[in-house]
């Protein structure tokens, strides 16, 4: 399946080794290697319909999919402004209904999201250019949520054109 920087499986694969690269624990990384299965809010392009989540469970394990769903379902729109407030209410696409994310789920949002992005502005000056000053923005914010490597990854991609 094409993908910006050249095929889906090749960036999901770039996704997991930088999570591996920042020590994410183990089903982080596997929920990076498959985070587009239902696709997102800004790929969409599912491998299969969130509606049956069975068969993503019995291939990662429980952990690994809900990571991967939390993903999938969130109206970035929504969560992407508060997502570090603790009274932020995460609404899922798929089924509109909102709760208040726990800690981890909002660590583990943070973290893919930031391994998801930065996949794709290393590989594109284009991106980086058009998306680095709003991303920079967005992963500033999010900086309580990530990890010490996931952040130094984010200021020195994002911040690199203007220095």
């Amino acid at each position: 399946l094409p993908h910006p920087g050249g095929t889906l499986l090749a960036h999901l694969e770039r996704v997991q080794h930088q999570l591996a690269t920042w020590h994410a624990r183990p089903a982080l990384q596997l929920a990076g290697l498959c985070h587009a299965f239902y696709g997102t809010d800004g790929f969409p392009h599912p491998l299969q319909a969130p509606d049956d989540r069975t068969p993503l469970t019995s291939a990662t394990g429980p952990e690994a999919e809900s990571i991967v769903y939390f993903y999938a379902a969130c109206d970035r729109g929504t969560a992407y402004p508060a997502l570090t407030s603790p009274t932020v209410l995460y609404t899922d696409r798929f089924t509109s209904r909102t709760h208040t994310p726990t800690p981890q789920e909002k660590r583990d949002f943070a973290e893919l999201t930031a391994a998801n992005e930065l996949d794709l502005a290393r590989l594109d000056p284009a991106f980086r250019e058009h998306h680095g000053p709003g991303l920079l923005t967005l992963f500033t914010r999010f900086r309580p949520l990530l990890s010490p490597a996931a952040w130094q990854d984010c200021a020195a991609v994002l911040d690199a054109p203007r220095r």
